[in-house]
């Protein structure tokens, strides 16, 4: 299975590509997250590959080798880098937005700078391999121009 994601990522000092590996599993106190700084749990690998930098910001790709829940989410903060617009691993969206003077474009963004951009497998009964990919949704767009004008 090939899974690529587009995510805008705070931090523009995030290296330019890399691997994070970590066992993975619900955070021990705060039971409705998940983590990768647990003692046991299942193996979470994503890979990425930084795009484009802009002011405080990084266009990423990432690419699963594993599909957990949140993985994405819980490993771009595990490196110090939450997505865009992530009240739950990230900073709080109130706190981050009311200081920054980034436009409405951010303020109006309402959701996690997240899109599932690739999706591949092989078929089950044809063993054809199959490849889905999507353009970035227009919120999204208008985020990226956005940050390409800072």
């Amino acid at each position: 299975v090939t899974r690529r994601y587009l995510a805008v990522v705070h931090g523009a000092k995030i290296e330019d590509e890399g691997t994070i590996e970590t066992l993975y599993n619900r955070h021990p106190r705060q039971r409705l997250k998940m983590s990768g700084k647990v003692e046991q749990g299942k193996r979470a690998c994503t890979h990425w590959r930084t795009l484009a930098r802009s002011r405080g910001f990084a266009l990423v790709e990432c690419r699963l080798e594993t599909g957990r829940t949140h993985q994405i989410r819980v490993h771009m903060a595990h490196i110090g880098c939450p997505l865009l617009g992530d009240p739950v691993y990230g900073n709080k969206r109130g706190n981050l937005l009311a200081t920054s003077d980034n436009g409405r474009e951010l303020k109006d963004f309402r959701r996690q700078a997240l899109h599932a951009a690739i999706l591949g497998f092989e078929h089950p009964v044809t063993g054809e391999m199959l490849r889905f990919e999507t353009v970035l949704p227009k919120d999204m767009q208008r985020l990226e121009k956005f940050l390409e004008r800072l």
